[in-house]
């Protein structure tokens, strides 16, 4: 099943790129080009996917660390607090 979605979802990325054929220039940090206007809208998709996903991946593993860390701690609070709570 999930193969069929991902080759739904890559043929309606092929359909958009191909539709969108017409060449646009792309200036990007002192950089200049010609790309198909499919490929540069996928393109700057991508680099704001990456945008979004790379902080919060980050941050994720700065918690991660953080709970481990103090995770003995934490542990010992949450079974004190049970321990209160059952009584």
């Amino acid at each position: 099943m999930v193969l069929v979605v991902f080759a739904v979802v890559l043929l309606l990325l092929m359909i958009f790129i191909l539709q969108n054929g017409q060449r646009s220039d792309v200036h990007f940090l002192g950089a200049n080009g010609h790309l198909p206007m499919g490929v540069a809208l996928l393109l700057s998709a991508i680099f704001g996917v990456l945008l979004v996903a790379v902080p919060t991946v980050v941050r994720v593993l700065q918690l991660r660390l953080m709970a481990s860390r103090h995770g003995g701690r934490i542990g010992a609070a949450q079974a004190a607090a049970r321990k209160r709570a059952g009584s």
